[in-house]
């Protein structure tokens, strides 16, 4: 078991995201934006500098953060775009040695949207054509349970899963998200179980109808309690938080005070890592 995580969320600068993790004791991170712009889409030019950044600090890069059929990208949209993504993503995957690439499922259009079974079949259809090309080349996909089709539920995962039938498509269990979409995180977590190859924290909880985000283990994404389920049965692969506290990419919030995003972020790490210790002693991992 190792610690990581999506580094944006403790500044913009590689520079900065680096530094959160060391300061941790950290020896990955997952990359999703530097600078504000995507891995993914990154010029040439400055992915050579991220790369050059990471290696130097002799970090190991743990998972993309792609917006690969994400909140933004409904149903509806070209699918080409996401095809180019993670064709630009490969090549640069393979050269951190980073093996899972996270993407979602693709929401519904909300302002055209489509019937659900139309959904369905075309959210597979193309997740057959991402996972596909992933499994060419040697990369996993990992979705979310978060926007698309296959985030409405566990059963939805399962199905997505199951009718993709991929090796190169598996789960990254996010914490947080159950309590956001109205779901309950711990009967998520047991059924999708099986497929879990990452796992992303968060946590949160609903005040007024009102989503806030809280410190790990405070929310109610059972964070201590799948933690502890993980871990005791063996699970050996990545933790990366996504704290959401100072920033949350997808509504566009992030605080203007550079400290307070960082201290934020270090302060939920150091979280974490406490929590692992009281409900898996012996499984404290590398970092």
């Amino acid at each position: 078991m190792f610690y990581s995580g999506i580094s944006d969320e403790a500044g913009q600068a590689i520079e900065t995201q680096i530094k959160a993790h060391q300061e941790l004791g950290w020896s990955h991170l997952e990359l999703r934006m530097v600078d504000g712009v995507n891995i993914t889409q990154l010029s040439d030019e400055a992915f050579d500098k991220v790369y050059a950044a990471v290696s130097e600090a002799g970090m190991k890069v743990s998972c993309f953060g792609s917006a690969i059929a994400n909140w933004a990208r409904p149903i509806t949209s070209d699918v080409q775009v996401d095809i180019d993504d993670l064709k630009q993503a490969i090549p640069r995957m393979q050269r951190m040695g980073t093996p899972f690439i996270r993407v979602m499922s693709y929401p519904n259009d909300p302002e055209k949207p489509i019937e659900e079974a139309a959904w369905r079949v075309e959210s597979i259809r193309r997740m057959k054509l991402l996972a596909k090309l992933a499994e060419d080349n040697g990369v996993t996909l990992v979705h979310e349970n978060c926007s698309g089709w296959g985030g409405l539920s566990a059963e939805n995962s399962n199905i997505l899963l199951g009718e993709v039938n991929s090796p190169a498509l598996k789960v990254v269990f996010d914490t947080g998200n159950p309590v956001t979409y109205g779901q309950d995180a711990w009967d998520y977590y047991q059924k999708v179980y099986d497929d879990i190859v990452y796992v992303h924290i968060k946590d949160a909880k609903k005040v007024d109808g009102e989503d806030i985000y809280t410190y790990c283990g405070e929310g109610g994404g059972y964070v201590r309690e799948i933690l502890g389920d993980l871990l005791g049965k063996g699970y050996d692969g990545g933790i990366s938080i996504e704290p959401h506290l100072a920033a949350v990419i997808h509504t566009g919030e992030r605080t203007s005070d550079a400290d307070r995003l960082y201290q934020t972020y270090t302060e939920y790490g150091r979280r974490l890592m406490k929590i692992v210790e009281e409900v898996a002693p012996d499984r404290t991992g590398s970092r």
